[in-house]
């Protein structure tokens, strides 16, 4: 039987409201993360200087999810009710029964904050419970560390590396931190994530 592909919708925690990201959140997100070369030193793409810069990589993320490749979702920080980051599921398979959650970011400001922990709750939860899939992956660049760590710290499994998987802005190579978590480690996880908030 095969998992449910995932679909815009809206996923609410006590710190974060992820809703389908639209255009209008612009103006938020580039307050919130714009100009900041720290929050897209690993995104694939230098740090966007104007709001125009920022528009077109949300307008790409809406592109590939018109084109079935992304489901994007507004991170939302229920406090000020600012957009703050967004994040996606990614290579989609219900047959396969398994999705990536990916192409993630948040505003500085957000980070070491209940932010990251309850949007991979949400999401996470969503993925297993609700579309019944059997495996989440998530990559990184494997010099990002920060990433890496937040990640293990889910409860996800490190599987290994791809060798010069992407070329970054600059001409270097990436190479690719794959990790996973599997629908039978979710409830051990999610039990470790529940306590962290």
């Amino acid at each position: 039987m095969s998992a449910k592909l995932p679909r815009p919708t809206v996923l609410t925690g006590r710190h974060v409201r992820l809703e389908p990201l639209t255009r209008s959140h612009l103006p938020d997100l580039y307050v919130a993360g714009g100009r900041d070369e720290e929050v897209w030193r690993w995104q694939g793409g230098p740090a966007p200087h104007t709001e125009e810069e920022l528009g077109a990589k949300l307008d790409a993320v809406l592109e590939a999810a018109g084109r079935g490749q992304y489901v994007p979702f507004a991170v939302i920080h229920l406090e000020s009710g600012r957009a703050i980051g967004w994040t996606t599921y990614m290579d989609v398979s219900a047959a396969d029964e398994r999705l990536e959650i990916g192409w993630t970011w948040y505003g500085r400001a957000y980070w070491r904050s209940a932010v990251n922990s309850e949007t991979k709750l949400l999401l996470l939860t969503h993925a297993f419970e609700d579309l019944g899939m059997g495996r989440v992956q998530f990559k990184t660049d494997h010099l990002n560390t920060r990433s890496q760590a937040a990640i293990a710290r889910l409860g996800a499994q490190r599987e290994g590396v791809l060798r010069r998987h992407r070329r970054r802005p600059d001409g270097t190579w990436r190479d690719s931190v794959y990790f996973s978590l599997l629908a039978d480690e979710w409830p051990e996880a999610k039990a470790r994530l529940a306590a962290r908030l």
